[in-house]
């Protein structure tokens, strides 16, 4: 259960997607001066090495963020991500051409959050745990703890600022995380109703995935958006073909917005066989 390692797939076509449309998220919460709080149930380490042997092992980088880094002709909400990286980078004693850093979700937040805003950081691996605390050990506006995140997630809902950002981002290392996380994020959603969650979700067995979405659908919640992007068609094979972001309350927008990123997504880093869905499985 613990020996997932982000840093294996670190900056990947799915990291691509996620990231970005987590910076829009943020952006569009943002428009509203009034606080909100970043509750993330699984941190990992607060940024990672595309140089060390994680990366290095599978390459995935080069397939995802690589691909984008030197494009001069990016959409707004691309090109927004792809400055973040550039920013997280310089951070890291190194020049803003240079791919050789890649930030976690909690630095990608954090580098846009406002005074008044804060996160809540969970993170259960021993090693990710320790160097996602060293990342925030003087951030006040960072509450980092070595908890379970979905039963962390349940105890940080409602926030007092009534206004929240979720993402459930788990390894599904094990089959039965596709039912715990759908039941947490609909026990949170009774508690915390106007918050925005999104569901961070892999394709590797699609009958396994669509279960677990279609608990979320039939679950009575309104407003529930999929954001997807395949780079080759399913397939009963080892690997992930395609990823994807479920997100329920999305901001006004968000839809639109994600549509003109995966149009330019989709050639960038379809393999073969690929393709891209932005639909409204649950209306209003």
């Amino acid at each position: 259960m613990l020996s997932y390692r982000h840093g294996f797939h670190a900056g990947n076509y799915a990291d691509v997607l996620k990231h970005a449309i987590l910076l829009q998220v943020i952006d569009l919460m943002q428009k509203k001066d009034k606080p909100f709080v970043y509750v993330d149930t699984h941190s990992g380490a607060g940024g990672y090495s595309l140089m060390d042997e994680f990366a290095q092992k599978t390459g995935e980088y080069r397939d995802g963020i690589a691909r984008l880094w030197d494009k001069t002709d990016l959409p707004a909400s691309l090109k927004h991500y792809v400055e973040a990286v550039r920013h997280f980078n310089e951070g890291n004693e190194n020049t803003s051409e240079d791919l050789s850093w890649y930030p976690g979700s909690p630095a990608f937040v954090d580098m846009h959050l406002r005074q008044n805003d804060r996160m809540v950081l969970h993170e259960l691996h021993g090693t990710d745990f320790e160097l996602l605390n060293e990342y925030f050990e003087d951030a006040r506006q960072v509450q980092v703890s070595k908890w379970d995140g979905l039963s962390g997630l349940l105890a940080s809902v409602p926030p007092l600022e009534r206004r929240g950002v979720v993402l459930v981002d788990p390894s599904f290392e094990i089959k039965t995380d596709y039912e715990a996380v759908a039941d947490a994020i609909i026990k949170a959603h009774r508690k915390f109703a106007t918050g925005v969650y999104m569901l961070w979700y892999p394709v590797v067995n699609r009958a396994q995935t669509e279960a677990m979405l279609s608990k979320l659908k039939d679950s009575g919640i309104r407003r529930q958006l999929r954001i997807e992007q395949g780079i080759k068609p399913d397939s009963d094979e080892f690997g992930m073909t395609a990823a994807g972001l479920w997100v329920i309350n999305p901001p006004w927008q968000l839809d639109t917005i994600a549509t003109e990123m995966l149009d330019y997504l989709h050639p960038v880093l379809n393999v073969d066989g690929g393709y891209v869905k932005v639909e409204w499985e649950v209306g209003e």
